[in-house]
C-alpha cells in the first residue's frame, strides 16, 4: 500500500447498530476507506478472499463461527491478515484465543470511536494495539496453563450442572476418566470443589452459562 492510498477495512459484526457506528466513522477519516461488513464469521471469511482488505475488525461473540475461529481460518489462507479484535467480551480467555488465532490488535468496544480508528491504523502498519488493560488481561492468561479441549468438555458439562454418572452418558466415557478429567480441570484452575470452577471458567470465559 503506497501513501496515497487509503487503507480498506472490512467489518465483521454481528449487530447492525455497531457496524453502523464503526462503518460512519470509518467513512469521515480520509485515509480509511470502508470495502465491506459481514455478520458471521462465515460470511467475513468469503468477504476477504474476494475483497483482500488492509485491515479487518473481528467481532468475538458471533452466531456460528466465534471471533477467533474466524481469525484462524482467514490466517490459514492468508497470512498476512491483519486483524484487531474488538469485542464487548473481554475475559482473558476470549483475548487469548483471538492473539493465538492471529489478531494483531485487541480493542474493547467500550473505549471511544478514536481509540479504534487509531488501533485500526496501528494494525494497518503493523503494530500491535491493545486497549488499557487488555494487555494485563492477556500476561495473566498466558501464565496459567491451558486446558485439553475435552477437559473443557467436561469443564462445560459441569457448568451446566450435570452429574459425574449423566456426564458419563452425555461424553460417552468412563467414570474414571470423567473422574480424572475433573481433577486436572480442578488442579489447573487452581479450584477445589465444582463451585469453584464454574466461577472461574465463566470469569475467565473459558465457557459461558446458558
Amino acid at each position: 500500500m503506497t501513501s496515497n492510498q487509503k487503507t480498506r477495512i472490512l467489518i465483521v459484526d454481528d449487530h447492525a447498530m455497531v457496524r453502523l457506528a464503526l462503518a460512519e466513522a470509518i467513512t469521515q477519516q480520509d485515509d480509511l476507506e470502508l470495502v465491506g461488513e459481514a455478520e458471521n464469521g462465515e460470511r467475513a471469511i468469503a468477504l476477504y478472499s474476494n475483497l483482500q482488505p488492509d485491515v479487518v475488525t473481528m467481532d468475538y461473540q458471533m452466531p456460528g463461527l466465534n471471533g477467533a475461529e474466524t481469525i484462524a481460518e482467514i490466517l490459514s489462507e492468508f497470512p498476512e491478515a491483519r486483524i484487531v479484535l474488538l469485542s464487548i467480551y473481554e475475559t482473558s480467555e476470549s483475548l487469548w484465543r483471538a492473539t493465538e488465532a492471529g489478531a494483531l490488535g485487541c480493542v474493547s468496544k467500550g473505549v471511544d470511536i478514536d481509540e479504534i480508528i487509531t488501533a485500526i491504523r496501528a494494525v494497518a502498519s503493523g503494530a500491535p494495539y491493545y486497549s488499557e488493560g487488555l494487555k494485563k488481561k492477556l500476561d495473566e492468561r498466558r501464565g496459567q496453563e491451558a486446558l485439553s479441549p475435552r477437559e473443557i468438555e467436561v469443564l462445560a458439562q459441569i457448568v451446566s450442572g450435570y452429574s459425574n454418572k449423566e456426564i458419563v452418558a452425555n461424553l460417552g466415557i468412563s467414570i474414571s476418566t470423567v473422574k480424572h478429567h475433573i481433577e486436572s480441570v480442578f488442579t489447573k484452575l487452581g479450584v477445589y470443589d465444582r463451585t469453584q470452577a464454574v466461577t472461574v471458567a465463566v470469569k475467565r470465559g473459558i465457557v459461558a452459562l446458558d
